[in-house]
């Protein structure tokens, strides 16, 4: 069983002094507290171009926002979880978080059902809510189809090429979708560039989607993303002027002399 939850605007409702009683755990610089304490209680400039000074959270966008964020949730979760919980589970138990987004799996499906009744009771001790609406428990087995997203990636179940059952992932559909139409606008915007400048950017952007989305079994998926985007580059670079600049072997030529960083694996596991 799979139960994936959502915290409920995890970074405006962190506690401030439970946050310092978890850093005075590990830290016994005083005025590195003392400093970060400052920090918490910094005003905000809102649009009405109002102070505000929070009494719970994090301010967003802030250089050390995801440390304490990490931190904060450590005790509050994690901790909890390998001490408490799975003392507590008849079958095996397993988290994984990334900052506020986390999955926890669970071998039997009661052990799931009692984690998803007492996971709201925990976090409340912390100031933190669990968004019900957004966190269902999924029967998550060979058997079933059922799919789950996860920091940008679809988990299913499929076979390998010796066809034998595997966790298999590729990119989500909803982020391959906004990197296109994010690619799109970019490529409207900057198509008048160089043509050294413009396919050295392109290149950068690439190489970061290859660096993340880089997994073994998620080759077609950066597969149909090049494919797309050589497409989108081709559309915009026929609109720098009024006449249309190249046909399709005159682009394939063009990308010999500005080759584009194909698609690559990254990470083996």
């Amino acid at each position: 069983m799979l139960l994936r939850p959502t915290l409920k605007v995890f970074f405006d409702n962190i506690d401030h002094n439970k946050l310092l009683n978890m850093l005075m755990r590990r830290i016994d610089d005083k005025p590195l507290l003392k400093l970060i304490r400052r920090w918490l209680k910094a005003g905000i400039l809102d649009s009405d171009k109002q102070v505000l000074h929070p009494e719970t959270g994090t301010p967003q966008g802030g250089i050390v926002s995801p440390i304490l964020a990490n931190i904060y949730l450590h005790y509050a979760l994690d901790v909890w979880f390998d001490e408490t919980v799975r003392a507590h589970c008849r079958g095996g138990a397993y988290i994984c978080r990334y900052a506020d987004d986390f999955v926890c799996v669970f071998e039997c499906e009661s052990d799931a059902q009692r984690f998803y009744e007492v996971l709201p009771k925990r976090l409340g001790k912390f100031g933190l809510e669990v968004a019900a609406e957004k966190t269902n428990i999924i029967q998550f087995d060979w058997k079933s189809k059922e799919r789950f997203e996860f920091l940008g990636f679809e988990f299913f179940r499929g076979k390998s090429r010796r066809g034998n059952m595997v966790l298999k992932r590729r990119t989500s559909r909803k982020k391959y979708r906004a990197a296109l139409a994010n690619f799109t606008v970019w490529c409207k915007k900057n198509c008048r560039l160089p043509k050294a400048m413009l396919f050295a950017a392109i290149n950068r952007k690439l190489r970061g989607y290859w660096n993340y989305y880089g997994i073994r079994g998620n080759y077609k998926s950066m597969g149909d993303y090049f494919y797309h985007v050589t497409l989108i580059l081709l559309k915009w670079l026929n609109r720098r002027s009024q006449k249309r600049s190249y046909t399709w072997s005159g682009y394939l030529a063009l990308l010999k002399d500005f080759p584009l960083a194909k698609p690559r694996i990254c990470h083996a596991f």
